[in-house]
């Protein structure tokens, strides 16, 4: 029996969101995300298998940055 994948909601972990969450939360494409993500533009982590992570706090803190851009 497998562990039902959480929310990032749900989860206690800081680096919760995936690329599609945190695209889907931005209101962009993943292709978009992952473009930010390789420029610098947006912070997040990579897993050991080499895919990314995002925390709620960084996505919250880039929406008004890029707004005032």
């Amino acid at each position: 029996m497998s562990t039902p994948k959480r929310s990032p909601r749900e989860s206690g972990a800081g680096l919760a969101f995936t690329s599609t969450e945190a695209a889907r939360y931005l209101g962009v494409s993943v292709g978009t995300v992952r473009t930010w993500s390789n420029a610098g533009i947006l912070n997040g982590a990579r897993t050991p298998g080499g895919q990314r992570r995002f925390s709620r706090s960084g996505l919250d803190m880039f929406v008004p940055a890029r707004k005032s851009r």
